[in-house]
């Protein structure tokens, strides 16, 4: 039996908490063909590596669409028969902060476009307000735009986790059953 989600689910964690992984497992239990779009941009050998290393986790089956500015319009593209993956909202909004861009406005047209895309879509997001108070500027900026983008995509979302561990918890909605 496949996995039903629900249109929009946010899966939310700390570096290295499993998140990822799992929001991969939910999008392959539904058996449904997969759009992974990728907004990581490969600037340095250590992030070639990750890179590399979770193309190599996800395997064969997995579409993949580079967005790492123009996520609304790879959104919009999607297939309705498809199941979208979005990794990562974090890397989505440094990029932008980077590149001086109008924030609000982009984080608006990303939010309208997962409200309309024609696809289930996960999205995937650190959680970044546990931490210390970044001592620059362009950190605590930061800090300020991831969490309230997180809260703009939770307040859409009909399924939000939080990954702690590799162990997931469901915040709004229901843990999928059968995915660990």
């Amino acid at each position: 039996m496949s996995l039903t989600l629900p249109p929009l689910a946010l899966i939310v964690g700390a570096a290295n908490s499993g998140k990822s992984a799992y929001a991969e497992r939910l999008a392959e239990a539904t058996g449904r063909p997969m759009t992974y779009i990728a907004t990581a941009q490969a600037f340095d050998d250590e992030m070639r590596a990750k890179i590399a290393a979770h193309r190599a986790r996800r395997g064969d089956g997995w579409t993949t669409v580079e967005a790492p500015l123009n996520l609304a319009s790879a959104l919009d593209d999607a297939q309705s028969d498809h199941v979208v993956l979005v990794d990562c909202m974090t890397l989505w909004l440094s990029n932008h902060l980077l590149s001086e861009t109008a924030i609000e406005a982009e984080q608006a047209r990303v939010l309208d476009s997962l409200a309309s895309c024609a696809a289930p879509v996960v999205v995937v997001s650190n959680e970044v307000g546990a931490g210390v108070v970044p001592e620059n500027a362009l950190a605590r900026r930061f800090r300020a735009a991831q969490g309230g983008l997180n809260q703009a995509v939770a307040a859409r979302a009909d399924l939000v986790v939080t990954v702690i561990a590799g162990l997931p918890l469901a915040l709004k909605g229901a843990l999928p059953q059968g995915v660990a």
